[in-house]
């Protein structure tokens, strides 16, 4: 039986979280194609005089990238954390149960119809999440809510919409022209304009379901029980629902298909905080930032002078870590399937 952090030591993880966050955002503006020095990097924060050249880099290029790493990585943990919880299903994430796949499906979709509104794209994105998660809710409220059933439900939704994806691929071809940075995820060419409205949403939804972490830890107990203590079950859990899709949806958006990060992460920090919402959110928000992070940076600086994106670097991790889960029958929050 894992032996969970007490009050100190809870202190002591965060601190560590928040200062691991900020090297990864010190670094990830420091070092790419060009490196630069920390002395002007230190600079641009001061708000002092930079040339040009690097003044440019650091505000148009590395700063909406580690921004954008740190919302998605924030957004996408915290989304798996809610849907494990609402699901009861240590294996659910946006990844695992086809949302991210349905909202990249939307995206492909606003893309086709609306080419000249980029706006449209992070209401089409939230609407592909959301729908998704609901079908797969309701797909483990008619069936078992087994393992089983969850993985392989969202299976078949990832597999039916890639194959939407690749139809829109075929009919318009000048959409495929950036597909495969879609597919497997990435935050290279981010600018502000792209991430100011995802973000916006994403710190919204992440404020609300840090509101909402004791429903979330009620919701844990069984629906009976939760009902017993005065919830409203089905309000709470379709709340807490939109408030995933919200994340998952706005992160696909701009950085696309990344995944993984709601599976490794929320387990993570299980193992360090236990099942406690309270903790689990916000931490899992911290660690999220830092891997997206980390993972844009090693994908940049170990491949350098050509770029690996995040999101394959990702799947690297994530996919061992899918399939220990997967077959692990000890230890963690068993659900028998």
């Amino acid at each position: 039986m894992a032996h969970y952090a007490n009050a100190k030591s809870r202190r002591n993880i965060i601190l560590f979280l928040c200062l691991l966050l900020l090297l990864s955002s010190f670094a990830g503006i420091l070092f790419g194609s060009v490196s630069l020095e920390p002395a002007e990097v230190m600079k641009a924060f001061l708000g002092k005089a930079l040339s040009s050249t690097t003044g440019t880099l650091i505000r148009t290029v590395r700063i909406p990238r580690v921004v954008g790493g740190i919302f998605a990585g924030a957004g996408l943990a915290c989304a798996g954390v809610i849907l494990q919880g609402v699901m009861n299903n240590s294996l659910a994430s946006p990844n695992t149960i086809g949302v991210n796949s349905g909202s990249g499906f939307a995206v492909m979709l606003a893309m086709m119809l609306f080419p000249s509104s980029a706006r449209s794209i992070p209401f089409f994105a939230f609407g592909g999440a959301f729908i998704t998660s609901l079908f797969v809710f309701l797909l483990a409220y008619l069936g078992d809510s087994s393992r089983t059933t969850i993985v392989l439900a969202g299976i078949t939704i990832s597999s039916f919409f890639n194959a939407g994806i690749n139809a829109i691929k075929l009919i318009d071809s000048e959409i495929s022209i950036n597909l495969t940075a879609f597919m497997v995820g990435s935050l290279s060419g981010l600018t502000a304009g792209r991430l100011l409205l995802p973000c916006c949403c994403i710190t919204a939804a992440l404020f609300f379901s840090l509101l909402l972490a004791r429903s979330l830890n009620v919701l844990g107990l069984g629906d009976d029980i939760a009902g017993s203590l005065g919830m409203r079950v089905s309000l709470t859990r379709l709340i807490l629902l939109l408030l995933a899709s919200m994340m998952a949806g706005c992160v696909v958006s701009y950085a696309g298909l990344l995944s993984f990060i709601g599976l490794i992460v929320p387990h993570i920090c299980r193992q360090l905080f236990g099942n406690d919402a309270r903790f689990l959110l916000p931490c899992s928000a911290l660690l999220g930032g830092s891997f997206v992070l980390l993972c844009d940076l090693a994908g940049r600086v170990l491949f350098a002078p050509f770029e690996l994106p995040a999101g394959i670097l990702m799947a690297f991790i994530g996919g061992p870590f899918f399939l220990y889960l997967l077959l692990k029958k000890k230890g963690g929050r068993r659900i028998h399937a």
